[in-house]
């Protein structure tokens, strides 16, 4: 179930973060994927915490959570399903 729920995090703010300008407001649902998942989080405060305080503030996430679909969308179709999610996550937790 929580895998789901990040799963859905997940889709709703990369999508929002995709479509959204540089200069607009910075989404909070893109950090509180993060900050559930410890893997993750410790994978965008390793590249994304440009202010170093230890925590992945929204406009942090913003970029964060792009890059993780990146990695993620393994067809390449826009969308991240749950056995994509499962992968990227693994992959991430490998290499970093």
């Amino acid at each position: 179930m929580l895998r789901f729920c990040l799963f859905a995090l997940l889709l709703t703010a990369a999508t929002a973060a995709a479509q959204v300008p540089a200069n607009a407001p910075a989404n909070p649902r893109a950090a509180q994927l993060f900050q559930r998942d410890a893997i993750l989080f410790a994978w965008a405060l390793q590249l994304f915490d440009a202010n170093l305080d230890g925590d992945i503030s929204a406009a942090e996430a913003q970029p964060a959570a792009r890059q993780f679909k990146t990695i993620a969308d393994a067809d390449r179709d826009g969308r991240v399903t749950t056995y994509e999610y499962d992968r990227a996550r693994e992959f991430i937790e490998a290499r970093y």
